[in-house]
């Protein structure tokens, strides 16, 4: 059975270093091939123009600041990424990133990895294909 994350490179912006570990492990655990952790937005403008990920998972806060423009950025390009927060109010996530799944802190690793995978298009376990769509 090929593992949900086989291969992909994925951003993880997280700011709390247990965490970031946590997930790291669990993104590598399922089968992805990099892991590039940033802390801030700051370290996302560093990045060199050749840096690139398949998936992003972004926190909705890093260090107090807001990555809403960072998400804006990656949905305009039609990046896929996910969120991943303990900032349960989905309201302007619900209006300005449809189809973006919020997976709320704390999460199960499972629920995570599946939402990531999904944000790829990559069917679920338990899904099955019919054209291009997973069923569940």
């Amino acid at each position: 059975m090929p593992l949900l994350l086989d291969g992909l490179r994925i951003l993880l912006l997280e700011d709390e270093f247990l965490i970031a570990m946590d997930v790291e492990q669990l993104c590598r655990d399922h089968g992805a091939s990099e892991v590039t952790i940033l802390r801030s937005l700051a370290e996302t403008d560093r990045q060199s123009p050749a840096f690139q990920f398949d998936v992003a998972i972004v926190d909705l806060m890093l260090d107090g600041e807001s990555t809403l423009d960072f998400a804006r950025g990656l949905y305009s390009r039609k990046i896929p990424f996910v969120f991943a927060s303990g900032y349960s109010e989905s309201t302007e996530i619900e209006t300005d990133f449809p189809g973006v799944a919020l997976v709320g802190k704390p999460y199960s690793g499972v629920d995570l990895v599946e939402a990531v995978a999904a944000s790829c298009g990559r069917p679920l376990p338990g899904a099955h294909v019919v054209g291009d769509e997973a069923i569940t």
